[in-house]
């Protein structure tokens, strides 16, 4: 007997709605797919901190173990994998488990084949091919979707690095990226001998490196998925990004803004165009499912230019997932879980790309991710807990209830979902947390406003902490955990 074509949106939320098998979403915090256990039945966060004190019905932190130092985000999922609370939990539950993750690697594969899941996510191994940023612009020039004037090097010296820029017409000031890694860490910014010592350790032997001219232009983030039935997108995001009172690094990502006029119209429209075209190349290279792309847009011409890929969700999954046109139809995401479930369905995908071009299908919404930006080491006393805060007439940001849901965010209120508890060591660099309100955290001209500097300054007002003694050595993890 043929299996039922789910045939339209309504028929896709009912059979989440319904779902039987358990769905794991296994990482440090539950912050990038917070509230989709909201739509999929029998979906669990399984996590390593607990944001929420015990109060999130559907998050799982088992108690802490001994555990090696861990390295990345793959390693705090593999070690919640081998906890015997987590194996107890995902027996207990039985079914068929399906399990997705923000980072996982072929360790993390075998550990869930372990369990009798399933990773609903391609091949790490793909994966990591696909995150490669020189991959990106050859997948993009495949696809037809530019990069910024650039060349793909191996990088010897300086002196190589000025002849390889003046063959391919870049000038002497250059962006480079290394191939991996998180944008804040691994791009570095080169317009002198001088530059170039700073980081001649990261770029030289580490292969082959984009060089490109350097732009002055603005970030934008914009995430689709692509199903068998065509790539569904999502709306043009603007980036927050390098601002001193949310991150201590250059160039670091530190923030979203949704709302409808973000961009130009057709600056809307291209980046949906390109964004479509290169989600179809990915289905060519064998890649399917969420994934995120950062544009370039030059501030003085408009042009468009490809930044790179994430195959995967991200920190900017939590706006995507709860916009205006997410709760009218079904956050993207959801499309992710329906093509990895097997069961067939039949989309339109034109026809809800262009309804979810509709500038009122989209409300506005901010996030900004508050790291401790002084270079210093402590221990957390007080930490301000997850919940709905309030900022009063005179500027003081104060608690007002506990919620785990930002849609219960009325005026000149805010969510913050807590990441540092006390206890932890506070590093310069250290997620402290994710500040989610309505309306825009910057201005027309890409600031910070006022009103988000008072936020920013009320929330790590909230934290307090005692000195380190000065015996205990320490050194911050490389790594972000969102």
């Amino acid at each position: 007997m043929a299996k039922k074509i789910l045939a339209n949106i309504s028929e896709i939320r009912r059979y989440f709605h319904t779902n039987k098998d358990p769905i794991y979403f296994v990482s440090a915090t539950n912050f990038n797919l917070l509230g989709l256990d909201e739509w999929v039945k029998n979906f669990t966060y399984i996590c390593y901190m607990d944001c929420f004190d015990g109060r999130h019905p559907n998050v799982f932190v088992p108690s802490e173990l001994p555990h090696d130092e861990f390295q990345s985000i793959e390693d705090i999922n593999n070690y919640l994998l081998q906890h015997k609370e987590v194996i107890d939990l995902v027996k207990r539950k039985g079914g068929k488990p399906k399990f997705v993750f923000l980072m996982f690697d072929e360790k993390t594969e075998a550990l869930v084949k372990e369990l009798g899941g399933e990773v609903w996510f391609p091949r790490a191994r793909l994966r990591t091919k696909m995150d490669n940023k020189i991959e990106t612009v050859r997948i993009g020039n495949k696809a037809g979707v530019p990069s910024v004037p650039n060349a793909l090097s191996e990088v010897k010296s300086y002196r190589h690095l000025c002849e390889i820029a003046d063959k391919a017409g870049l000038g002497r000031d250059l962006v480079l990226q290394s191939a991996f890694g998180d944008s804040g860490h691994t791009t570095f910014f080169i317009r002198s001998e001088a530059d170039f010592r700073k980081h001649e350790h990261e770029i030289v032997g580490e292969g082959e490196i984009k060089i490109m001219k350097r732009i002055d232009c603005r970030g934008s983030a914009i995430e689709a998925c692509a199903t068998k039935q065509g790539t569904i997108v999502g709306p043009l995001m603007t980036e927050l990004v390098g601002f001193k009172e949310l991150t201590p690094y250059r160039g670091g990502w530190c923030g979203n803004e949704i709302f409808a006029t973000a961009f130009p119209p057709k600056t809307r429209q291209k980046a949906r165009e390109l964004t479509f075209k290169f989600g179809e190349q990915l289905r060519k290279e064998g890649y399917r499912g969420y994934f995120e792309l950062d544009f370039l847009i030059d501030k003085k011409t408009g042009d468009l230019w490809l930044g790179e890929l994430n195959p995967r969700i991200t920190g900017a999954s939590s706006m995507t997932n709860h916009a205006a046109f997410a709760h009218a139809d079904a956050p993207l995401f959801l499309f992710h879980l329906l093509e990895f479930s097997g069961k067939p369905f039949n989309l339109d995908v034109d026809e809800l790309n262009a309804r979810w071009a509709d500038p009122d299908m989209i409300d506005s919404w901010s996030q900004m991710v508050i790291k401790h930006t002084e270079d210093s080491v402590d221990i957390v006393t007080h930490a301000p807990q997850s919940g709905i805060y309030k900022m009063l007439e005179d500027g003081r940001v104060v608690y007002d209830r506990f919620d785990y849901h930002r849609r219960a965010v009325g005026d000149n209120e805010a969510f913050f979902l807590r990441i540092l508890k006390p206890g932890d060591y506070r590093y310069e660099g250290a997620d402290l947390g994710i500040l989610v309100k309505r309306g825009r955290s910057m201005t027309n001209g890409f600031k910070l406003t006022d009103e988000s500097r008072r936020w920013i300054h009320g929330i790590k007002s909230a934290f307090a902490a005692r000195p380190l003694p000065s015996a205990q050595a320490f050194e911050d993890p490389a790594f972000k955990i969102m």
